[in-house]
Parts: structure tokens; sequence; C-alpha cells
């Protein structure tokens, strides 16, 4: 009798471990492979890691710069560029990042924000910004579809660097060099449905409306930015050398 009480016990001890294990088991490996298999991919490429003079110090993954740390919420800084397209009417490129982006998805942003990258040696080259300006070029083509033969890097007009940071959810955040360049020219646009699920065109008289009833978000490195020198900037775009400002790192 005792015996078959003791086989009992333990069959429900099982049987109750089972019950509170498992699901939280099932929720990691869930939450692991939530992501998209090529934004999961993406997390592995090796960002600039860089000190707040923008002084390279080092390389991390994409993945790791990107990581909110769950006590101090701080970010590993990085270099980075924004770029923002205009066409030949002066109308301004804005684009809906893709649901299935890791960071800041499902947002509006500015024409294309990326990361040169540590492995792609032309990448590192600091002079005149070239390295920046060959990431850009290489991300336009990739997110947008715009081929490399209609950019070339000294067409971008490098006005400055911001340094900003953001904790995001909470788990994935910003915290970058941030290298303004502004291109104005007609292009060919083939979106990559994987990066970018909507692309329209705004004219700077409707940028306060189309912001305001936008069906999502900015992301805050556009909204920093809209807030604080873009306007000022689509105003001069025939005049832009007076705003550059390439010693300085722009801090808000």
């Amino acid at each position: 009798m005792l015996a078959s009480r003791l086989n009992l016990l333990t069959s429900r001890f099982q049987a109750l471990r089972r019950c509170s294990t498992t699901p939280g088991r099932q929720q990691k490996e869930a939450t692991a492979e939530v992501h998209d298999p090529l934004q999961a991919s993406a997390l592995k490429e090796q960002c600039i890691v860089v000190d707040e003079n923008d002084r390279a110090i080092g390389a991390a993954s994409k993945a790791d710069c990107h990581r909110v740390h769950p006590q101090t919420r701080d970010v590993k800084l990085h270099r980075a560029f924004s770029v923002f397209l205009f066409n030949a009417k002066g109308e301004m490129l804005v684009q809906r990042r893709s649901v299935h982006k890791i960071t800041f998805p499902n947002t509006y942003t500015n024409a294309c924000c990326s990361h040169p990258l540590h492995e792609i040696e032309q990448e590192r080259q600091e002079a005149n910004a070239l390295g920046i300006r060959l990431a850009a070029q290489r991300r336009l083509n990739y997110e947008l579809g715009i081929p490399t033969d209609e950019i070339q890097p000294e067409d971008f007009h490098y006005l400055t660097r911001i340094h900003y940071a953001d904790a995001g959810d909470g788990v994935w955040g910003e915290h970058e060099i941030d290298y303004i360049l502004f291109l104005q020219k007609d292009v060919t646009l083939k979106p990559n449905s994987n990066e970018v699920s909507e692309v329209r065109f705004l004219r700077r008289d409707e940028i306060d409306d189309a912001v305001a009833n936008f069906s999502a978000p900015l992301t805050p490195w556009f909204s920093l930015i809209l807030r604080h020198r873009l306007k000022q900037w689509w105003d001069n775009l025939n005049g832009l050398k007076q705003f550059e400002d390439l010693k300085n790192i722009q801090r808000f």
C-alpha cells in the first residue's frame, strides 16, 4: 500500500513539474525563433564601435550594439548614418520600416538608416567620410533597390554628425554617432519588402500634417532630426554648404 502511494505521489510530482517547466522552455524557444531569418542573420554583422569622439575602438555584432543592458539600460555606442533623399522637385522620401525589422519595426523614418561594417575594409575609411558614403550606397541598393551606378559616393552631401541614444522597447535600442547625408537626385526605386513596407515622397509644406497623420510612430533618430534640424536644412537644399559642421558632433 505504501509503495503504491509513493508511486502515485511521484507520478503527480512529475506531472506538476512538466506543467510548470515546459511552457517556460517553449516560450524561450519561441522567442529565439520569432525573428525573420534574414533579419536575424543581419544581427551577426560587425558594427564599428566608437568612443564619444567618434574614434573607432573596436567591433561588435549588430546584436550586441543594439541590446539594451537590463540593469543600466545602456546601449553600446557605434557608428551609423542617416540618408535623407530628395527628388528633383525637392520632395523628401519617407519609408516605413518593415514589420520584420528587429529594431523599431513598423515605424516611419528617412530614406535609409544603417551602419558601415567593420568587416568591409573600405567602409572603415574615415577620410572625407568615404567609408560612410560607400556603406550608404550599399544600403540604398539593398533597402530601396537603387542601382549602385545611379549613386556615387561623391553624390552624398555630408553635413554633420549627431550623437543620440534611445532605449527603444527596453530590449533593442540605439546609441549612435550618426552621420547625416543629404542626396538630391531622381533615382530608380524597387524597395526590398523584407526591409521596407512603404515609401512616399513628401513636400516640405506637408511634412507636419503628414507626420501627425501617420498610422505608426517615427523612429527616434528621425523624430530628433526633424525636430531640431531637418526643416532648416530642407529649406536650403541649394545652400547646404553653410550648415556643414564636420568637426563637431551635435548632441541632443
